[in-house]
C-alpha cells in the first residue's frame, strides 16, 4: 500500500468507507447494460393453428368409423360371413392335438440324447508318478515261481 493511500485512510477514514460501499457493485446485478439497441424480429412465418387439416379430418372419419363400427357390429355369438369363413379355413383341434404329441415325444427324446451327452465322462485313466519304473525291473529278485512279462504294457505318452 502507498504511503498516501494509507495517509488518506487516517485522514479521511469515514469518507474512504463510504465511498468504497458506493463503488461496490451488488452481486445480483450485472455489469453490461440489459437494454440492447437492436431487437431480435423472428422472421418465420407460421400456418394458422385451425383444426381442418387432413390430419384432423382423417382423425375425425376415424373416431366416427370406430363408433360406428362399435354400435353396429354383431354380437359374438352371431353367426356372421367372416366367422363362417374363418371356421371352414382353420385346421381342426385333433390335427393340432396329434402335431402338438409329436413334437412332445421328439423333445423328450431330444432331451434324452442331450442328457446322455452332457452326463457323459471320458474313461477314467491311472496316472503313474513315475512310469519309466514299469520298464526298471529286475529279473533276477523274483520269488519262485513267478515269472513277470511286462511286454505288453505300454506307456501312453502326453
Amino acid at each position: 500500500m502507498s504511503l498516501a493511500r494509507a495517509a488518506g485512510a487516517v485522514v479521511r477514514p469515514t469518507q474512504r468507507a463510504g465511498t468504497a460501499l458506493i463503488q461496490r457493485r451488488a452481486a445480483s446485478s450485472h455489469s453490461h447494460d440489459e437494454h440492447h439497441h437492436e431487437e431480435y424480429h423472428d422472421t418465420n412465418e407460421y400456418p394458422a393453428e385451425v383444426f381442418n387439416t387432413p390430419f384432423w379430418r382423417r382423425a375425425a372419419v376415424a373416431a366416427v368409423g370406430v363408433v360406428a363400427f362399435y354400435k353396429f357390429a354383431p354380437a359374438p355369438g352371431d353367426e356372421t360371413l367372416v366367422a363362417k369363413y374363418v371356421t371352414s379355413t382353420r385346421t381342426p383341434a385333433d390335427v393340432w392335438k396329434s402335431i402338438s404329441f409329436k413334437h412332445l415325444l421328439l423333445s423328450a427324446e431330444g432331451s434324452d440324447v442331450t442328457l446322455l451327452v452332457t452326463d457323459a465322462k471320458p474313461p477314467t485313466v491311472h496316472r503313474y508318478r513315475y512310469p519309466q519304473k514299469l520298464e526298471m525291473y529286475s529279473p533276477h529278485a523274483q520269488p519262485v515261481g513267478l515269472k513277470l512279462s511286462a511286454s505288453d504294457v505300454v506307456v501312453k505318452q502326453g
